[in-house]
């Protein structure tokens, strides 16, 4: 095991309430550990679980947070370098909150930028509701192509989602894109929101 210092920080109110759950198991913790899981490019799920005795192994980072001790494996001390994680209760329900600037899209090209702006704010909530997600791969001439994953790869409804959803909203928001296309394997999607 290693040490990692300031690679992911959580929060007062995160630390209080890992240690809650510690202090409520029946078995000894040792701490949490955090997995990232990556999709995409920008895509990632997490997991916290508690840490049982035998449970580490000698490729863990280890960090330390005052009360609590994080335990990550080597690819995801990686994906979470500089990431924080906060417990929150809003209007989506209460949980643990990742803040990772890996995740956080950003392009040079300022037409990509606005399309991702798009995504970000109208098109990917309401596909994270089905479990799914939608990438920009690149802007090229006057087509944003897109690629999709988790529950909108395979789904029977991703090319209505496609045509009256996404292309619709990137179109009324930025004229200059005027088609939208689909780069997306939607034979190898394995979990479809709505099966073919």
């Amino acid at each position: 095991m290693r040490k990692g210092t300031e690679m992911i920080t959580f929060t007062d109110t995160a630390r209080e309430k890992v240690r809650e759950y510690m202090d409520l198991s029946e078995t000894p913790t040792l701490g949490v550990r955090v997995v990232a899981h990556r999709f995409g490019k920008h895509q990632f799920r997490y997991e916290l679980a508690l840490m049982m005795e035998g449970e580490t192994k000698d490729e863990d980072v280890v960090v330390d947070q005052d009360s609590i001790t994080v335990y990550l494996d080597p690819q995801s001390a990686e994906w979470l370098e500089g990431a924080s994680v906060d417990f929150v209760t809003d209007t989506s329900g209460t949980g643990f909150q990742f803040n990772n600037p890996q995740a956080e899209v950003s392009w040079d090209d300022p037409l990509a930028q606005r399309v991702q702006k798009v995504i970000d704010e109208r098109i990917a909530p309401s596909l994270a509701g089905h479990g799914g997600w939608v990438e920009l791969l690149e802007v090229d001439g006057d087509a944003a192509v897109i690629q999709f994953g988790g529950g909108c790869q395979g789904c029977g409804m991703s090319q209505v989602t496609l045509k009256e959803g996404i292309e619709t909203a990137i179109l009324e928001e930025v004229p200059e894109i005027k088609r939208v296309l689909d780069n997306t394997d939607h034979e190898s999607g394995s979990t479809p929101y709505y099966a073919r």
